[in-house]
């Protein structure tokens, strides 16, 4: 009886360790998953950037492809396009720019008497709270001092002349905090420029070997799963695409809304801040507060109550009607994603990689849905993904 029990009991304890190696795996997984995700951003971010453009400028290379180009002729011609219609719209923003760096005194005089008001305020509702709540701790008003009289010397005497102390001096090199930030940035901005600077490249390779790629893609599948990898592909293709370029158009429309609007009120800089806000109006959940940021700080040159107020209801009127009018229609009829599943992917995506994280989410987890809807075995998961 007592050998059973032992049997038992080690027969137990065995199958609890076998559940727990079984739970662990995946849970180690996941987290080796993570920190190749974390680690290794630079590389992620720059070839998921590749890919999307190369899905974007497809459809423009086959089409070249139909005139009888050669495919690596199309894609050169498709992608110096794309390159210069970048320079154009990088050299339009950077005249408005430079004009805007001259005004800048300006601007900034005024943001600081915005400050120094606002500051004053808080402290005078301070000193207000105090007086009536703990009168004891309220600051009384320092005592004006009072003119001399006049017909009468004063009798003080002039104090005495102390002499200099002499300042001590130390040499020693320090950080300070200004260099410590610059310092980081231009880590940043070497990431971000080695980013930049293969995305072209990639995106070409892409574009000139997309047919050799597709086909070298699907010789590692055999019978009904190469079609299923082949739907899976075509799939990820349409729904980035649809995303990309539903959110362009809906972003071109509020640009250029945006900027007539602020023409029309004799905003500055309209055709800079205008594709600012339109722009920033699709960043979601804080999209709104994003949109608003340019136009009023370019009407603080302007100064006028109306000004900020028009401004503020012309922006939140683009914003609701694009989001609740146009966007189902232009992005949400193909990019079919719960609310609860585009909140989530944000906060994990933008953990992982900071903002390109948050601009890349909802692309990556469309490519996903994209994925799990065609394979059999995932498709619960795809339902799980949708709205």
């Amino acid at each position: 009886m007592a050998l059973i029990t032992q049997s038992g009991t080690a027969a137990s304890a065995a199958k609890a360790a076998h559940d727990a190696r079984q739970l662990a795996a995946p849970i180690v997984a996941i987290g080796v998953v993570i920190a190749v995700l974390y680690y290794g951003r630079v590389f992620f971010i720059t070839s998921i950037v590749a890919v999307v453009i190369a899905f974007i400028l497809e459809p423009f290379v086959s089409l070249l492809t139909r005139f009888r180009f050669p495919r690596p002729l199309a894609s050169f011609v498709v992608c110096t396009i794309a390159l210069l219609s970048l320079y154009v719209i990088g050299a339009g923003a950077y005249a408005q720019v430079a004009v805007l760096i001259g005004d800048l005194p300006r601007y900034g005089e005024r943001i600081g008497q915005i400050v120094e008001g606002v500051q004053q305020r808080v402290d005078d509702a301070e000193q207000q709270t105090l007086r009536l709540f703990a009168p004891s701790k309220a600051i009384p008003p320092p005592p004006q001092p009072q003119p001399p009289r006049a017909g009468k010397r004063s009798r003080t005497q002039p104090a005495t002349a102390q002499p200099a102390t002499i300042p001590e001096v130390r040499i020693h090199e320090e950080r300070t905090p200004v260099a410590d930030f610059v310092t980081a940035k231009l880590g940043s901005v070497y990431q971000i420029l080695l980013t930049v600077s293969f995305v072209p490249f990639l995106v070409y390779f892409m574009l000139s070997w997309h047919d050799h790629l597709n086909r070298s893609f699907l010789q590692f599948f055999h019978g009904e799963d190469r079609l299923v990898a082949a739907r899976s592909l075509q799939g990820v293709a349409e729904m980035v695409r649809a995303f990309v370029v539903g959110n362009f158009v809906l972003g071109f429309v509020l640009a250029v809304s945006s900027s007539l609007v602020f023409w029309a009120m004799r905003l500055p800089y309209p055709m800079l801040v205008g594709p600012l806000s339109g722009f920033l109006s699709l960043v979601p959940y804080v999209g709104l507060p994003l949109a608003m940021a340019p136009p009023l700080f370019s009407a603080l040159a302007i100064n006028r109550v109306p000004i900020y107020a028009g401004v503020i209801g012309v922006v939140a009127a683009l914003h609701l009607a694009a989001l609740n009018l146009l966007y189902p229609k232009v992005v949400g009829s193909r990019v079919h994603l719960n609310p609860l599943v585009v909140t989530f992917s944000l906060m994990l995506w933008g953990f992982l990689w900071d903002a390109p994280g948050l601009v890349l989410a909802i692309p990556i987890t469309a490519a996903i849905k994209a994925v799990c809807d065609n394979v059999k075995g995932l498709r619960p998961v795809g339902k799980f993904l949708g709205d």
